[in-house]
C-alpha cells in the first residue's frame, strides 16, 4: 500500500509541475509528461521481457558500430549508442520502480566505485574549461555504464548465458577479421593501406588491433569448452588461428605488447600473485617518473624533427620505433610532455573530461615538436591514465585507478575461489582482458571508444554476476 501511495503522490506532483510549466513558458506541450509516467507499466513489462534480447543485440554491434560524424562537433557511434541510449532509459525507470532485481549491483562494491568515479566527473565537469563537452561526456559514460555494469548481472544466470555473450561478440568480429583480410590482400598486406582496408567499422588498425587481441582470449574459451570431434570446435580452432593471423597483420605494436602482458599474466593470476605485481608496477612507474622529471631528464627524449617521419613500410616503421624516429612515439612524448605541465597547472580538479585537444597547446614544449603536431585528427594524449590525470586532476586518476584494481583483484579473487572450471576460466579470461587493455591504455585512450570501452565496462558486469554465482556455488557446495 505504502508503494501505491508513494506512486499516486509522484502522479499528482508530475501533473502540478506539468500545469506550472505550461502555463509558466506558454508551452501546452508540457501537459504531456504525465502521460509519459502513465506509460511506466508498460515500460516496466518491455524491460522483463525485451531488454535481454537488446542485450544481445547490444554485444553484437560492440564490433559492427561505426563513427558517424553528425556535425563538425559532434559525432555518435552508430548504432551502438542508440541501442546503449534505449536500454539506458528502460533500466532507469525500472531502477526506480524495482531496484531489487538490481539487488547485486547495487550490493557491488565495484558498483559504489564506479559511482564514485561518475561523481568525481560530473564536480570536475562543474568547473571544466569546456563545460557543454566535459556534460555530454558525463552522459556517455552513464549510458556505457548502466547497460554494461548493471544490467549485465542481470542477463547473465547460467552457462547458455555465458556462451551467447561470447559468441554475440566473436561471431560478428570473425566476419569483420575475414572480410578485412580479404581487403589486406587486394593491397598485398602493406602497412600503409591498412586503414583502407578495416573502412568503415574502425577508424584505424589501432582500434582493430585493441578489440581483436581483447576477443581473442574470449575465442579460446570457445574453443576450449567447445565438445572434441565437432564441426564446430574445428570451425572454431580454425578462427582463432585466423585471428592470431589477423593480429600480427594488424601491425599495432600496442596490441602485440597486450598479448605477451595477457599471456604472463596467465602465470600471475594463477600464483595468486596480481596484488604483489600492480605493487611493483606502480613502484616502477614512480621511478620512471621520478628519473625522467629530475633535472628535466626528458628532454633526452626530444626526436630530431627533420628524421622524425611516417613509414610506409612497416620494417622501416619498426626500425624507426628503435632509433627513436618514429613519428607517432615521438607526438606521444610531445604531448605526454604537455600533459605532464597540465597537471601541474591544475592537479586536483584537472581541466575538465573532454578538454585535452582545446587546452594542451599552450603547454607544449618546442623541443618535441613533429610533423603531426598540429593535431588534425583532434586525438588526445595518448595514455589513458594521463588523460585523467590531466582532465579530472589526481583525484579523479586515484578513483579510476582504485576502481581498476579492484576490478583485477576481483578476477583472481574469483579465480581462486571457484570450484567449477568454466567460471574460473571465464574469471581467468576477465583478468586477462583487463590486463591488456590496461596496457593498451598506456599507449591510447581506447576506454574513451566504443570498441573497448563497452569490453572494459562489460567485464565489470562480469565481474558482478560472477560474484553472484560463487555465492550460489558455495551455497550448493555446503548444503550437499
Amino acid at each position: 500500500m505504502r508503494q501505491y501511495r508513494i506512486l499516486d503522490l509522484i502522479s499528482y506532483l508530475f501533473f502540478f509541475i506539468a500545469g506550472g510549466l505550461a502555463i509558466w513558458f506558454s508551452q501546452p506541450w508540457y501537459l504531456s509528461i504525465p502521460f509519459v509516467w502513465a506509460l511506466y507499466p508498460m515500460v516496466s513489462n518491455f524491460f522483463i521481457l525485451e531488454t535481454k534480447q537488446l542485450f544481445w543485440i547490444l554485444l553484437t554491434l560492440i564490433p559492427l558500430s561505426t563513427e558517424l560524424n553528425l556535425t563538425s562537433s559532434l559525432s555518435l557511434d552508430f548504432p551502438i549508442e542508440i541501442v546503449l541510449v534505449i536500454i539506458t532509459v528502460i533500466a532507469t525507470a525500472k531502477l526506480f520502480h524495482q531496484p531489487s532485481i538490481f539487488n547485486d549491483s547495487l550490493q557491488s562494491p565495484l558498483l559504489l566505485l564506479v559511482v564514485f568515479h561518475l561523481l568525481w566527473i560530473l564536480i570536475s565537469s562543474f568547473f571544466s574549461t569546456t563545460p557543454l563537452l566535459s556534460i555530454k561526456y558525463f552522459l556517455a559514460k552513464i549510458w556505457y555504464i548502466i547497460p554494461f555494469v548493471m544490467v549485465t548481472p542481470i542477463v547473465l544466470k547460467n552457462y547458455s548465458d555465458w556462451k551467447k555473450l561470447a559468441l554475440c561478440m566473436c561471431i560478428p568480429m570473425s566476419v569483420l577479421v575475414v572480410q578485412i583480410l580479404f581487403r589486406q590482400s587486394l593491397y598485398s598486406f602493406e602497412f600503409g593501406a591498412i586503414k583502407k582496408a578495416m573502412f568503415p567499422f574502425f577508424r584505424n588498425h589501432v582500434n582493430y588491433s585493441s578489440l581483436l587481441v581483447c576477443l581473442v582470449p574470449i575465442g579460446w574459451i570457445i574453443w576450449k569448452f567447445t565438445p572434441n570431434n565437432t564441426f564446430q570446435k574445428k570451425l572454431s580452432k580454425w578462427l582463432l588461428f585466423t585471428a592470431l593471423i589477423a593480429l600480427i597483420l594488424a601491425y599495432s605494436r600496442g596490441a602485440w605488447l597486450a598479448m605477451i602482458i595477457g599471456l604472463l599474466s596467465i602465470f600471475i593470476f594463477r600464483k595468486n600473485w596480481m596484488g604483489k605485481t600492480i605493487i611493483g608496477s606502480v613502484i616502477l612507474i614512480g621511478v620512471i617518473i621520478s628519473s625522467l622529471s629530475y633535472q628535466k631528464n626528458y628532454i633526452a627524449f626530444a626526436p630530431n624533427h627533420d628524421q622524425t617521419i611516417f613509414h610506409e613500410n612497416f620494417g622501416e616503421h619498426l626500425s624507426a620505433t628503435i632509433n627513436r624516429k618514429d613519428i607517432s612515439n615521438a607526438e606521444r612524448f610531445h604531448r605526454w610532455v604537455a600533459g605532464a605541465r597540465m597537471i601541474t597547472e591544475k592537479p586536483i580538479i584537472g581541466f575538465g573530461p573532454n578538454s585535452f585537444y582545446h587546452q594542451y597547446q599552450p603547454f607544449t614544449v618546442s623541443a618535441f615538436k613533429t610533423w603531426v603536431s598540429n593535431n588534425p585528427e583532434h586525438s588526445t594524449v595518448h595514455n589513458y591514465f594521463l588523460l585523467i590525470a590531466i582532465e579530472q586532476g589526481i583525484i579523479g586518476l586515484i578513483l579510476f585507478i582504485a576502481l581498476f584494481i579492484y576490478m583485477l583483484l576481483e578476477a583472481q579473487l574469483l579465480y581462486q575461489q571457484f570450484q567449477s572450471e568454466l567460471y574460473r576460466t571465464i574469471s581467468l579470461i576477465l583478468g586477462i582482458v583487463l590486463v591488456m587493455i590496461g596496457v593498451i591504455n598506456c599507449g591510447s585512450d581506447m576506454i574513451e571508444t566504443d570498441k573497448i570501452g563497452s569490453v572494459f565496462w562489460l567485464c565489470g558486469g562480469a565481474l558482478i554476476a560472477l560474484k553472484k554465482t560463487l555465492k550460489i556455488e558455495s551455497s550448493s557446495i555446503a548444503h550437499s
